[in-house]
């Protein structure tokens, strides 16, 4: 038991979510990051979906690693995490619609994400299950984490609300505030 939670794994779990993280670091991912940021709820559901996503993806890679001839790696990879994706894809129409439509084809594009691919490759390909799983959480939680900061800076300075909460004040705006509605738009991301 005291090896499940042994230094290295909580180095495993914790890397990805600070120093090492994959997107301020290893710049992945930033193509669907700069997309769902321009509010805070997308960006919330797009980095647990990825969190999910990365984390049993790298569980079941890696307990299939011994067994995927080398040739066809790559192609049982994107199938499993194209499974996934689906599934997740399904739940979140189902019980999340509207956040569903603002995410359109990036929850969809989570198949290519670098972050997967990578971690898949590199990690679950050479690890075991547990380990696997702790590096796809910290992983997901790492690329999450940006993309709430950058989710509430631009919903913040786009329309002064944070989730449908007004959270700039009425006298800013009879003062001569006016919220950067280019702030939500895509582009501002960067």
């Amino acid at each position: 038991m005291s090896q499940l939670f042994s230094k290295k794994n909580k180095e495993v779990f914790s890397a990805p979510i600070g120093l090492n993280n994959p997107v301020t670091v290893q710049v992945l991912g930033i193509c669907s990051a700069l997309a769902v940021t321009a509010k805070l709820e997308p960006a919330i559901v797009m980095g647990l979906s990825v969190t999910v996503i990365v984390a049993f993806a790298n569980v079941i890679i890696s307990l299939m690693r011994n067994t995927i001839p080398n040739r066809i790696r790559i192609i049982v990879q994107l199938v499993v995490v194209a499974a996934l994706v689906t599934i997740v894809s399904e739940i979140l129409k189902a019980f999340a619609y509207d956040v569903s439509v603002q995410l359109s084809v990036y929850v969809g594009l989570i198949i290519t994400n670098c972050i997967l691919m990578g971690r898949l490759e590199a990690f679950a390909m050479a690890n075991a299950p547990w380990e696997s799983f702790l590096d796809g959480i910290g992983n997901g939680l790492g690329y999450a984490k940006i993309l709430i900061i950058v989710g509430i800076v631009r919903e913040l300075l786009g329309s002064g609300s944070l989730l449908g909460f007004q959270i700039i004040p009425q006298s800013f705006y009879n003062l001569g505030y006016i919220n950067n509605g280019l702030m939500l738009m895509p582009p501002m991301a960067l």
